[in-house]
């Protein structure tokens, strides 16, 4: 059962979204286990019913055989921090960032989101991090009281396990704040998603624009952090994810141990784990496992970790991210329906599982009673391309 600040959050989203009725007929429904030619009506956000037959009433929408699928669910994006950060050490005002972050994401299909932000903070060297996490979680509960945004907006803090504040930062969200995800990240060079430092050199020196010299110093500050508050920093990172009542993941696990400690942790879904060992592991202690659209379309890690379809093929991939590239999520379930021959199961990935990892119980699926999250959608030589957008059954995209 989803939190009561979590509950919260969606009676906000329903009072600022005002829509009337729809019906998107004529459609092939994508529902749970199986597809239909049909219908589907939304009256005051909430799906009201579903018809089978390819009849148009008087009024509906048309979708002469198109798709219609559930909205997208997005748990890790790094898109926010693109939009507030557009190129390194550029600090972009905030609520227009947010705004432009929120439109995009409404035109990929994707109806609800949790914002990830880093809590934890470098304060020196040119890799260092200064902390932005309460200040921008502010202006984005802000916005979303104010109804400013075109989907559904949630938190997920990003706990940075090599920092020098991750505890600190912590303390300022309380559970007012609905964070609905905290994940555990372990960032330190030589192990989990930077094994390789020639990989973690190319990402950060191109990101931050180091040479040899800072690079070195930089991998030497975080194993230092990483020696010095790794311990307290998980502890604690997990006790602060209880008393806000949000769903634990754990990010990057590699070995059956990561997993094992993820387990003891109370971890409930693993964000991109880097080898068949870890998601083999994840399979056999029930924790879901979630893969990168952008590894997946690309066909393999640009960190030279576990490939997703191959995650896919093995039955051992259960949620979808969009990660870095909102549009690939879209994307990636019509890549899986072909693998998997099996359009429903491939959604799910992106719809319904996502939901339930995150306690979202209003959401996820085409079914009565559920929230008015829909999407239109044609296939051109293989690409879904979006017909329609609809949050709560107002249109948006």
């Amino acid at each position: 059962m989803n939190s009561p600040f979590l509950r919260a959050s969606l009676a906000e989203d329903r009072r600022n979204e005002v829509s009337g009725d729809l019906c998107l007929a004529n459609a092939q429904i994508v529902l749970p286990d199986r597809v239909i030619t049909g219908s589907v009506t939304i009256e005051q956000g909430v799906i009201s019913d579903i018809a089978e037959g390819d009849h148009v009433p008087t009024g509906a929408v048309d979708c002469a055989g198109d798709f219609v699928t559930p909205g997208l669910v997005e748990l890790h994006t790094d898109n926010v921090e693109r939009h507030i950060e557009p190129r390194p050490e550029v600090d972009w005002p905030h609520l227009p960032a947010l705004i432009a972050h929120d439109a995009e994401l409404a035109s990929t299909g994707i109806t609800t989101v949790f914002d990830a932000m880093r809590v934890g903070s470098i304060h020196s060297g040119k890799g260092r991090y200064i902390d932005y996490a309460r200040k921008l979680a502010d202006e984005l509960l802000t916005a979303r009281a104010e109804g400013v945004f075109k989907i559904s907006h949630l938190l997920h803090l990003r706990a940075e396990i090599c920092s020098e504040t991750l505890l600190d930062e912590l303390a300022m969200f309380g559970p007012e704040d609905r964070v609905g995800i905290v994940s555990l990240m372990d960032h330190t060079p030589g192990q989990r998603q930077f094994r390789d430092l020639t990989a973690l050199k190319t990402y950060v020196a191109k990101k931050r624009g180091m040479n040899d010299e800072e690079f070195a110093e930089h991998v030497k500050t975080l194993v230092r952090l990483q020696r010095q508050f790794g311990a307290e920093h998980e502890t604690g990172a997990v006790k602060e994810a209880e008393r806000l009542g949000a769903v634990l993941a754990s990010h990057d696990d590699t070995t059956a141990a990561h997993v094992a400690t993820s387990a003891r942790h109370g971890v409930g879904f693993a964000e991109f784990p880097t080898t068949r060992e870890a998601a083999e592991a994840c399979q056999a202690n029930g924790i879901a496992v979630m893969m990168g659209a952008p590894n997946l379309i690309r066909g393999g890690s640009h960190s030279g970790n576990v490939a997703a379809e191959d995650l896919a093929r093995a039955d051992l991939l259960d949620i979808v991210s969009s990660d870095y590239v909102p549009s690939a999520l879209l994307l990636s379930a019509f890549r899986l329906a072909r693998l998997w021959n099996d359009l429903p199961r491939a959604l799910a990935t992106v719809t319904a599982t996502p939901a339930k990892a995150a306690r979202l119980v209003d959401r996820g699926a085409l079914r009565p009673g559920l929230r008015g999250d829909v999407l239109r959608v044609r296939l051109l030589s293989q690409t879904p391309v979006l017909r329609g957008v609809w949050s709560n059954g107002r249109v948006v995209g």
